[in-house]
């Protein structure tokens, strides 16, 4: 009998991620097939064996695969029990396909720091409403990804305006609470690379821009709450996907849900925060 296959796939509201696939797979045997997209591929559990422009190759669960578009692979079982994996399909233009060469010559890339940011990037991918997280999380990965295809990318050259770079952003992003700032968006309007912007920004507040974003947004919604506005509301007028995606970054920053933090407050008759 073969085992059912346990799989979820969806596109997340990021740039530049074509689809996100979770699966299990005891029995089943991929084709030879190929893709438009790049393939990074992490797998959590077993070892997957493939062929990639006739030669041999595993995918092994402390490496991160990456497989170029347009190049024919296939993939099955290398271990009794199946394999778990967690892929990102990126659009062709995120890496650029003149490094499909590169990668051919070398898919499997030994690199525990980009195997754990992209298992955090899985991660933020798998709650909705993180969309700024998970651009930063993948313009690191992308630029990483990019000096293991051959492209030099220099470090960034001291800059004397780094400081007023951080308060820009912070500027766009105080505006733009609700709605959010799209990375790719801030980038354009301050003529600054992601990776950069998320880098001097961080070290200027020592704090993240998605963090920073989501600790306004909580700002936000204790003031409201406290005006007595019921909890969905406060979620869609703060920026926040729904109730749920409120609830849990309020508890993790105020220590309380805010069904429970309004209750005490109003209950002491306090305004204090």
């Amino acid at each position: 009998m073969v085992a059912r296959p346990d799989l979820t796939a969806w596109r997340p509201a990021v740039a530049g991620v074509a689809e996100v696939l979770h699966a299990h797979f005891t029995d089943h045997v991929y084709p030879m097939h190929a893709h438009d997209t790049w393939t990074l591929l992490i797998v959590d559990d077993g070892m997957v064996r493939y062929d990639l422009d006739r030669h041999e190759h595993g995918a092994l669960s402390d490496l991160v695969t990456l497989l170029p578009p347009h190049v024919p692979h296939n993939g099955c079982p290398a271990t009794p029990h199946g394999f778990r994996k967690r892929v990102l399909y990126l659009d062709a233009d995120v890496l650029g396909v003149e490094h499909i060469g590169r990668a051919v010559d070398g898919p499997a890339l030994d690199d525990p720091l980009l195997r754990r940011r992209i298992h955090q990037l899985h991660t933020v991918l798998a709650e909705p409403g993180e969309d700024l997280e998970a651009e930063s999380r993948l313009a690191l990965i992308c630029e990483r990804l990019l000096r293991h295809l051959g492209r030099r990318v220099p470090p960034a050259p001291p800059r004397p305006d780094q400081s007023g770079l951080a308060h820009r952003l912070r500027d766009l992003l105080d505006e733009r609470v609700p709605e959010g700032l799209p990375l790719q968006e801030a980038a354009g309007l301050l003529h600054a690379h992601p990776t950069h912007l998320v880098r001097a920004f961080s070290r200027e507040f020592g704090i993240a821009p998605h963090q920073y974003l989501t600790a306004c947004r909580v700002d936000r919604a204790r003031r409201l709450l406290l005006e007595g506005r019921p909890a969905p509301a406060v979620a869609a007028s703060t920026g926040f996907c729904d109730q749920s995606h409120l609830a849990r970054n309020f508890k993790r920053i105020v220590g309380v849900g805010p069904g429970w933090y309004a209750r005490t407050v109003r209950g002491t008759g306090g305004g204090g925060r």
